[in-house]
């Protein structure tokens, strides 16, 4: 369960994640600089559609691929709100992959894995939906729209 993680927040403060324990969370690691930036967009329509209900966006910027977020946390949090209006809560930079990843990503990985079983992320903006339990449900694309998630959002609202 998500609850049983503790992730470093923006300011490098740790943040337990059983805050969000009886939530539906969507877990999506995130850059700046990549093509699909413009779901910061998305992703902040449904934070603001559903947190009402009981719904929450976390963001987890990373550089793994093609170093497409070089910032620290302070320019990382200055793009995503004067660029995106983003008001869900954005963590430090994380690794997905690797020796290094951290290990709430270990998790989702090894409880949602991707095309054919594989448990490496392919790429920025892949998303992991974890129902009230605290049980990842599904495992997203970086293609998926954030928009296209709001029918299986709801099912779990």
């Amino acid at each position: 369960m998500i609850a049983d993680f503790t992730v470093r927040g923006a300011d490098g403060t740790a943040v337990p994640l059983d805050r969000y324990a009886g939530q539906v969370v969507l877990i999506v690691n995130t850059a700046s600089k990549c093509g699909f930036t413009p779901q910061y967009e998305g992703l902040e329509g449904l934070h603001r559609r559903y947190a009402d209900r009981g719904f929450a966006v976390l963001a987890f910027p990373c550089n793994q691929f093609g170093a497409q977020e070089p910032g620290d946390a302070a320019e990382i949090a200055n793009f995503c709100s004067l660029t995106y209006d983003v008001t869900f809560p954005v963590f430090a930079k994380v690794d997905v992959n690797g020796a290094g990843a951290d290990p709430l990503f270990e998790r989702l990985k090894s409880d949602a894995p991707g095309v054919l079983g594989s448990k490496a992320i392919k790429w920025n903006f892949t998303k992991f939906l974890v129902n009230r339990a605290g049980k990842v449900v599904h495992r997203y694309a970086p293609t998926t729209r954030p928009e296209q998630l709001s029918a299986d959002i709801e099912a779990l609202l």
